[in-house]
């Protein structure tokens, strides 16, 4: 039912400069492998096999990444070295990456709106790989799908962040339907704290009907002079029906320098 996960990776990184000066963010490295590839494991996991990228100048190492390399390869070929290329082997075997660019910074709306033609007219997952999401068991985006399933509509993840947090979010009201899942009857973007109408942050995962093109395109530019998803989100809501589901697993916001360190640690012990 739903086979397309969009990736939008044109940004700056600019929290991380001088690194991402020449590097992009979604390519800086939790341990040994890059945010990109762990956002891309997570839409396999879900069943997705079809990454659309939108990148933009300077983005060629995400394209690099899932490429062959064939000088390297010949070089390390018959060696233990091999083993380390082994899950980026296996995703290239089965997944489709096709990309597009963004050529001028509009916000995450504007970004999503570019992959239009990558898309088409079907239902797609949105990641955000500066938000690494960590689950035992199903990730994330196989708990949204399984929730898509059962209710056709638009699905954002969301999780509780402390109140003097709230302007960093898109931030979420709604009615709980049932446990963990709200039906959404509110949306800003990046309030302040009295004007926050909960402390539950929509984070980098989303479940998106292909109507969201149209209305984006015809969303006016909101906070920053972007185009906001939240603002289309809304739009969306208030003609039918949005939810906010509150996800099992761990985020980590790898967006921020604390964010990033506290992820690096997490999966060195968990992992390695």
């Amino acid at each position: 039912m739903i086979n397309k996960c969009l990736f939008p990776a044109a940004g700056y990184g600019t929290r991380f400069l001088p690194a991402t000066k020449s590097m992009p963010k979604e390519m800086l490295p939790i341990v040994d492998k890059p945010l990109i590839q762990y956002g891309v494991e997570e839409a396999m996991g879900a069943g997705l096999m079809t990454m659309a990228i939108v990148t933009g100048r300077g983005k060629r190492a995400m394209e690099d990444h899932f490429d062959v390399n064939y000088e390297l390869e010949h070089q390390i070929k018959g060696s233990d070295k091999e083993l380390h290329l082994e899950e980026i082997r296996n995703i290239m075997d089965t997944c489709t990456f096709s990309y597009t660019r963004q050529v001028e910074m509009k916000g995450l709306g504007h970004a999503i709106l570019s992959g239009e033609p990558l898309i088409g007219d079907e239902a797609f997952a949105v990641v955000l790989a500066d938000d690494l999401c960590l689950a035992n068991d199903d990730g994330v985006l196989s708990q949204m799908v399984r929730l898509y399933k059962q209710f056709r509509c638009s699905i954002v993840a969301i999780e509780e962040v402390p109140m003097d947090e709230v302007h960093k979010y898109g931030v979420i009201k709604g009615e709980m339907i049932r446990e963990g899942i709200y039906q959404i009857n509110e949306m800003v973007e990046k309030p302040a704290m009295e004007d926050a109408p909960s402390n539950l942050a929509i984070i980098g995962r989303y479940i998106l009907t292909p109507d969201i093109f149209d209305i984006l395109r015809n969303t006016t530019p909101g906070v920053g002079g972007e185009i906001q998803i939240t603002d289309a989100l809304m739009q969306q809501a208030k003609e039918g029906c949005v939810l906010g589901y509150k996800f099992k697993g761990k985020r980590f916001d790898c967006g921020s320098i604390a964010g990033f360190i506290d992820a690096t640690n997490y999966c060195y012990k968990k992992f390695y």
